[in-house]
């Protein structure tokens, strides 16, 4: 760990954020003392902040919406998985002055499919709800888990077709309109919409689903999302909300900064122990 032990996560707004709970139980793991701030930034004045952090010795930095293009953009040094993503969600102090960037989101989201969940994405068919960040920022981990086709589709199709193309030297990726389902079913369907978030649903043909299909939405809440109430309502084989990931791209954050690795199973239990009784 670095001799500063001053972090904190970067957002607007930020007052749920849950990121000091995850971190303060991942030091208690380690037996590490830290500091780690949800900080509200306003509008237009992240530069400024993130590089005032640095400069007053902050050792880590995460970010979240709407900042995390920004963060690319003020990178010295960018990861392979953050280019692809056009997105950076960790900064970390180069020696020497500077900033690196990382993008630790879909690194959660397989993590947390593979390692607390138990399922395998190789040579899946895959269906991925939306084209925003959230999907873009997943898309490179998740197409080196070797699914056999991926399609993403979305409200704005040009936006599916552009990342299809974009990602294509990974895999097959295939993007475009709601309509481009058809009568095809998939193993695995992602949520990277916000829709769920206001009560609202894509509208999915069921026989999209076999009796072995998992789903999973990128969000979290105290109670299961609409589109998990869709996918168990239509019998799908298991189905996931988005904590565990949330958890799982903490972790690799805490071990890009401290070179150790938390245990995640017991601080996602605490969380859900957070959610249920707000």
């Amino acid at each position: 760990m670095t001799q500063n032990n001053k972090y904190a996560v970067f957002g607007n707004p930020i007052k749920h954020s849950k990121s000091p709970i995850i971190h303060a139980a991942f030091a208690q793991q380690c037996d590490l003392q830290l500091q780690y701030r949800a900080v509200r930034v306003e509008l237009g004045d992240f530069n400024r902040a993130a590089r005032d952090f640095f400069a007053s010795g902050g050792a880590g930095l995460n970010i979240t919406v709407p900042f995390k293009q920004e963060a690319f953009e003020l990178a010295d040094k960018r990861s392979d998985r953050a280019r692809r993503a056009g997105a950076v969600n960790t900064l970390t102090p180069l020696i020497g002055g500077g900033v690196s960037g990382d993008n630790t989101d879909g690194i959660g989201l397989v993590s947390d499919m593979v390692a607390n969940l138990g399922w395998v994405i190789r040579d899946l068919r895959v269906l991925v709800l939306g084209a925003g960040g959230a999907v873009r920022g997943v898309l490179e981990p998740l197409l080196r888990e070797r699914p056999t086709e991926v399609l993403i589709v979305n409200r704005t199709p040009e936006r599916a077709q552009q990342l299809a193309s974009e990602f294509s030297d990974l895999g097959k990726v295939e993007g475009g309109a709601y309509a481009l389902i058809g009568s095809r079913q998939f193993d695995l369907v992602i949520n990277g919409t916000s829709a769920g978030l206001a009560g609202e649903m894509p509208d999915l043909p069921s026989s999209i689903l076999t009796e072995h299909s998992c789903c999973y939405d990128m969000v979290y809440g105290a109670e299961p999302t609409v589109f998990m109430r869709w996918a168990a309502h239509h019998a799908a084989w298991a189905v996931s909300d988005g904590l565990g990931m949330l958890v799982e791209q903490a972790a690799q954050s805490f071990y890009l900064w401290n070179k150790m690795r938390p245990e995640t199973g017991p601080v996602i239990q605490q969380l859900r122990g957070v959610l249920a009784a707000a």
